[in-house]
């Protein structure tokens, strides 16, 4: 059975680590805690846990630190995790099965990150991410922001999650900061970064910047394709913004020229539509998304919602407005079957009953 060390770099986590360490510590052989500089609690709850507790000055740069994290595990896998995730109790018997499972030629384990959830704690936003990264000196992070190892070798998909439970807000500024920091520096963004870049700004509502940065990035000729159908999707939020709609129309269209749609672009089709009263293409948006295949191992960033319970629901709007009321609470039952406690769901019940 392959040994695992989890390696993770903390700062001012006092809320969060204990609860991190619970879920995971007893399924792991090594803990490396890199500690970038905390000024409560956290290293003393480190050492409750491992005596491997060390200081790293920080660099504004997340590779540079979980490089650090790595360099000193000494068993088989290095796995990453932050102080705010956690592994969900109905996930840790089939951690420890895939441990005694996995193959030893594998070099790198995929797993889900679910980073946001519904009011019933449903996923509703996750992707994969690299987990389990055989410790060699092969596989080590890129990217003082986003950072990432870049996949080789033998992959697998595993279907277990780590789920992030953010109780804090932390530092929101933080990334934008780093990035800016690095261009007044004078450092050239490759195109993931230039990706990641214009993220940042379109949170931090720089709306104009933002579509400069993406756009610059749409046109370059590298590239990952699923980070250049979610830049589609953030330029057509910002021009939304910016009162430009039909440019952000054209935006979430271009995506497809990329690749087949996929059904988050789909439902914001739709919703453009529904907005301006045209209906009959709204159904059809929502309709393809409804039939639209998931790809979970795309990489790209998956909506859950977006693949039945959205279309269901907005269909139901569309046909009730069409005069179709049938079709409409057809498609709301089958909205309430994917999520039973949605109150949107639970009011158009209420609506189609009073009639």
């Amino acid at each position: 059975m392959p040994s695992v060390s989890l390696c993770m770099i903390v700062k001012n986590e006092e809320m969060h680590l204990a609860r991190c360490l619970d879920s995971i510590a007893p399924l792991v052989d090594e803990i490396i805690i890199a500690d970038t500089g905390s000024s409560d609690r956290t290293a003393r709850i480190a050492s409750d846990y491992t005596s491997k507790v060390c200081s790293y000055p920080w660099k504004d740069d997340f590779a540079d630190a979980r490089n650090f994290s790595f360099s000193k595990a000494t068993m088989d896998y290095c796995m990453w995790m932050d102080a705010d995730d956690v592994l969900e109790e109905s996930e840790q018997d089939r951690f420890l099965q895939l441990k005694q499972s996995l193959s030893p030629d594998t070099d790198i384990v995929m797993m889900k990150y679910n980073t946001s959830f519904d009011e019933a704690g449903k996923p509703s936003f996750s992707y994969y991410r690299e987990r389990w990264i055989k410790n060699i000196p092969k596989y080590r992070w890129s990217g003082a922001v986003h950072e990432v190892i870049p996949p080789d070798g033998k992959i697998i998909y595993s279907d277990i999650a780590i789920s992030h439970r953010k109780m804090s807000k932390g530092d929101p500024d933080r990334n934008l900061r780093i990035y800016q920091n690095m261009i007044s520096e004078g450092k050239i963004l490759d195109s993931r970064h230039q990706y990641y870049y214009g993220r940042e700004l379109y949170y931090h509502k720089q709306y104009k910047e933002a579509v400069l940065v993406l756009e610059r990035f749409l046109l370059s000729e590298d590239g990952w394709i699923e980070n250049k159908i979610e830049a589609c999707s953030v330029c057509a939020d910002c021009y939304d913004k910016l009162g430009q709609e039909q440019s952000a129309l054209m935006s979430l269209l271009r995506s497809m020229s990329f690749a087949l749609p996929r059904a988050e672009i789909c439902c914001e089709i739709g919703k453009y539509f529904l907005k301006h009263g045209s209906y009959t293409n709204a159904v059809y948006w929502y309709e393809t998304a409804l039939h639209t295949d998931k790809n979970e191992y795309s990489g790209g960033f998956i909506h859950p919602d977006c693949y039945d319970y959205i279309p269901l629901l907005q269909l139901c709007v569309c046909y009730d407005r069409l005069g179709n009321r049938q079709k409409a609470k057809e498609y709301n039952d089958r909205a309430g079957a994917c999520k039973p406690y949605s109150q949107a769901y639970l009011y158009n019940k209420q609506y189609f009953e009073s009639l």
